[in-house]
C-alpha cells in the first residue's frame, strides 16, 4: 500500500537550532520519516532571512507587558479543546492560530504572506477526533514551542526512539539544568510576546495539557495568570488516549515506535501529572483557579462558562454569552469517537487511578 501521509510535517516550522538539538537527542529519522525530516531542514534554511528579520522586528515592537494569560489545564482528552474553542469566540481574548502554531518564528512576516497556502493545507478535522480545523480554530501552543525548543513532549512523538527522555523533559521538566530551564522560559515569553502582537494585544487564552503538570511554574512566570482545570471520567480519558497515541504516532513519528507500551505510558503519565497538579494548586485561591467537569460543560455549557467568569473575576460574560451560545448551536450535531474498554483493563484503571476517581467523584464501576 502506498504511503499517503503528507510530506509536510509540523517540524517544517522549526528553526535550525531546534532541529539540530532534537536530532542529537533523538537520533536520525529512518524510512518514510526521512523525506519529511529533510523537507523540515530545507524549510528552516529557506525561512532563515525572514526568521532573523522577524526576531529583530519583534524585539522593537514588543509591548512592555502583556496581559496575564488564562491557562486551560487538563489531561489530554479531558475536554480542553472544547472549552478552548468556546472561549476563543469572545472578542476580548486572543488565542494561538493555526498559522502561529505552524510558523512560530515567522508569525508576523511570511506567516501572514503564506496564509492562503496554509489555509489550503489545513486538515478538515484533527487527526485524533472529529473536531473541525479551520483558520479560526484555536490551537495549543505546544506544537509552536516544539518548533522553538527541543524541550517539548512533541519531540517524543517525532523521535520515539528517545520517547521517554523527550517526554520526561517536555512534560515534567526532568533533567533540565538551570540554564536549560532559563532558555525555555525565554522561549515561551518570546512566543507569547509575538502572539500578543499577532492578536492585537488581547488577553491570551492558552490551552495546553502539558501545563497541568506545572501550574506553579506558569504562575511565577506570569504573575496574575488565571487557571481553568477541566477534568473528565478517567475511564473515558484512558480509552481516548489509546486512540490519541495511535493516531499521532502514525501521523508524526519519524522513526519506528513499535517498542512503546502505550498503556503504561498512559497510566504513568496521568498519575504523575495529576499528583503534580493537585500538589501545586493546593494553595491557589478560588480567584486564581476554577475547576469544572467535562460532563457539566457538555450538559450545561453556559452555566459552566458563567461559573468560570464569576469565580475568576473575568469581565464581559454578558457580552460574550451570545457569541458562546451561537457557537454552541453550530456543534450540536458533533459526533464523538466511540470506543470500548475490556473489563480487565477497566479494573486495572479503577485500581491504579483510584485516588483520582474518588477526588473528582467518578464511579469506579464501568
Amino acid at each position: 500500500m502506498a504511503d499517503t501521509r503528507r510530506l509536510t510535517h509540523p517540524l517544517c516550522g522549526a528553526n535550525l537550532a531546534t532541529l539540530a538539538k532534537a536530532t542529537h537527542r533523538g537520533g536520525f529519522p529512518t524510512g518514510r520519516g526521512l523525506p519529511q525530516y529533510l523537507i523540515a531542514w530545507g524549510a528552516a534554511i529557506g525561512r532563515l532571512p525572514f526568521t532573523l528579520g522577524e526576531r529583530a522586528y519583534a524585539k522593537v515592537k514588543a509591548p512592555k507587558d502583556i496581559a496575564p494569560p488564562i491557562f486551560i489545564l487538563g489531561h489530554w482528552r479531558s475536554g480542553t479543546t472544547h472549552l478552548y474553542n468556546i472561549l476563543a469566540k469572545s472578542e476580548q481574548f486572543g488565542f494561538v492560530t493555526p498559522f502561529a502554531t505552524a510558523l512560530p518564528w515567522d508569525i508576523l512576516s511570511i506567516g501572514t504572506l503564506m496564509r492562503p497556502l496554509l489555509e489550503r493545507s489545513l486538515p478538515k478535522h484533527r487527526y485524533i477526533d472529529n473536531v473541525a480545523v479551520d483558520a479560526a480554530a484555536p490551537q495549543e501552543d505546544e506544537i509552536a514551542l516544539a518548533n522553538m525548543t527541543a524541550d517539548s513532549y512533541y519531540h517524543a512523538l517525532y523521535f520515539p526512539q528517545a520517547f521517554k527522555a523527550f517526554f520526561d523533559r517536555g512534560v515534567f521538566f526532568k533533567h533540565l539544568g538551570p540554564a536549560e530551564l532559563d532558555d525555555w522560559n525565554k522561549t515561551i515569553r518570546r512566543l507569547y510576546t509575538k502572539l500578543s502582537l499577532d492578536q492585537n494585544g488581547r488577553r491570551l487564552v492558552i490551552k495546553n495539557p502539558v501545563y497541568t503538570a506545572r501550574p506553579q511554574h506558569l504562575a511565577r512566570l506570569f504573575p496574575g495568570a488565571k487557571f481553568i482545570h477541566i477534568h473528565r471520567d478517567p475511564f473515558k480519558v484512558f480509552i481516548s488516549m489509546q486512540n490519541f497515541y495511535k493516531k499521532l504516532l502514525a501521523e508524526f513519528a519519524l522513526q519506528p515506535y513499535d517498542h512503546l507500551d502505550i498503556n503504561e505510558i498512559i497510566f504513568d503519565t496521568y498519575d504523575e501529572m495529576m499528583e503534580r497538579y493537585l500538589g501545586e494548586t493546593a494553595l491557589f485561591t478560588p480567584q486564581q483557579l476554577v475547576e469544572i467537569s467535562y460532563s457539566d460543560l457538555q450538559s450545561e455549557p453556559l452555566k459552566a462558562l458563567e461559573t468560570i467568569y464569576d469565580q475568576l473575576d473575568l469581565p464581559g460574560y454578558d457580552t460574550d454569552r451570545a457569541a458562546f451560545a451561537a457557537y454552541l448551536d453550530t456543534i450540536q450535531d458533533y459526533q464523538k469517537n466511540k470506543f470500548t474498554l475490556p473489563d480487565d483493563l477497566a479494573q486495572e484503571i479503577a485500581r491504579r487511578w483510584r485516588r483520582y476517581f474518588d477526588h473528582w467523584g467518578y464511579s469506579r464501576a464501568l
